[in-house]
């Protein structure tokens, strides 16, 4: 079983000295923490993807780019990936690129996103999150599976011939997650693919939690991937941990009040009575922890909120040295008693290639052969005669231009 942390990225002010960190200052605390979370022997760190203010974490391949190459084992992921207003063909060339530099210690998190005002920013309606999300999922996995993809759809500029590059590494796509708090289709889709499902856990009931992963188990079943036992189940949950309860909650209770999600609301005793948030000593996370799988069953990743509300870098870095030291040891012993063997661990790059090819040397890809010259459908220089540049005109001028974009696309 995994167990790591993830960020939403959020810039809050620390209502207890009043500051609230610059961008650049939270976004170095980001890496400092991944780092961290390394050190003290977690297994993944996850960072989502927020395009809007008081958030700063726009280009989250980027981030994972840099922190790989500053661990050496920690496993990178996202918290989410937006599947709804990326390009997925974007989303398909980067992660690629990530797993090849993180050496295949990347997965990513899709989720459809919940402010509404990102989606026209880049070119999209809310009203369509849904049908976007099954659609642009489509066409990355076939972006992933096959060297080269004709696509038409209903919400992007058909494709033809096109070879998204680099192609993933040892021919395995990353794992997907997907993430979901209320949507049964997208617990759907990630059963009828047989991907990872993963609860945010952190705002609701443990009894809604229970539903959504009971819907993603059958349905996994359904569609032939396996018992529902073996789903692949991720499940986040927040904590804050002193030594002792008392200054846990004496502690926390002024970042739970002015928090921008859940401040302002119910008190911190009620939110803990009713969601898996969690304030208190160590041994009060394990056992809250280790009840989750009285209502999901075995599942394969666990990951904590440990940086939200304003807390500062100092005490989030305390919180990991616990989760670390006297938490997550625990917790995987817990967590292995009574665990049947044939249900699986949260997959791997190096699982998944073993998987797919056994002993067998990994495959190789077969690009399109127009040399990287992919097309889009429509494109203004399609069927163009080709022209060879004048003496007078310039090697990137025009003529040069039209001369490499339009080369066959007939041959396959």
């Amino acid at each position: 079983m995994q167990f790591g942390i993830f960020t939403v990225s959020d810039i809050t002010q620390d209502p207890t000295t009043g500051r609230t960190p610059t961008e650049a200052e939270r976004i170095q605390a980001t890496i400092t923490i991944a780092k961290h979370a390394e050190a003290v022997g977690l297994d993944v760190f996850a960072l989502g993807e927020h395009h809007n203010p008081p958030f700063w974490s726009s280009s989250p391949t980027t981030t994972l780019a840099y922190i790989a190459g500053q661990t050496s084992t920690l496993r990178l992921s996202t918290a989410t990936t937006l599947i709804t207003t990326n390009d997925p063909v974007k989303i398909a060339e980067d992660y690629a690129m990530l797993q090849h530099v993180s050496g295949g210690r990347i997965d990513l998190m899709l989720g459809r996103g919940n402010t509404g005002p990102v989606y026209p920013w880049f070119g999209k309606d809310i009203r369509q999150g849904l049908p976007l999300t099954l659609e642009n999922y489509e066409l990355l996995r076939r972006l992933w599976r096959e060297d080269v993809v004709d696509w038409e759809g209903r919400f992007r500029t058909p494709l033809q011939g096109f070879t998204s590059t680099p192609r993933p590494l040892d021919g395995v796509p990353p794992f997907v997650w997907h993430g979901s708090i209320r949507s049964p289709e997208i617990a759907e889709q990630a059963a009828s693919h047989g991907d990872g499902f993963f609860a945010n856990h952190i705002f609701w009931p443990a009894s809604h939690t229970q539903r959504m992963i009971a819907l993603y188990r059958q349905r996994y079943e359904h569609h032939g991937h396996g018992r529902a036992d073996q789903a692949i189940v991720g499940l986040g949950g927040q904590v804050f941990m002193r030594k002792n309860s008392q200054d846990a909650v004496r502690d926390f209770r002024p970042y739970f009040d002015n928090a921008p999600v859940y401040g302002h609301g119910p008190s911190l005793e009620e939110f803990t009575s009713q969601t898996p948030l969690t304030v208190g000593s160590p041994q009060e996370v394990i056992d809250k922890t280790l009840g989750f799988r009285d209502y999901v069953g075995d599942y394969q990743r666990q990951l904590f909120l440990m940086d939200h509300a304003g807390l500062p870098l100092k005490t989030v870095l305390e919180q990991l040295d616990l989760l670390g030291e006297e938490v997550v040891p625990v917790l995987r012993r817990e967590f292995a008693k009574n665990r049947p063997a044939d249900v699986p661990d949260a997959p791997t790059h190096e699982s998944l290639v073993a998987a797919a090819y056994g002993d067998a040397a990994p495959r190789q890809a077969t690009p399109n052969p127009n040399r990287g010259d992919n097309l889009t459908v429509g494109s203004p220089y399609q069927d163009t005669p080709v022209e060879a540049p004048t003496s007078s005109g310039s090697a990137f001028g025009p003529a040069a231009t039209r001369s490499t974009a339009t080369r066959s696309t007939s041959i396959r």
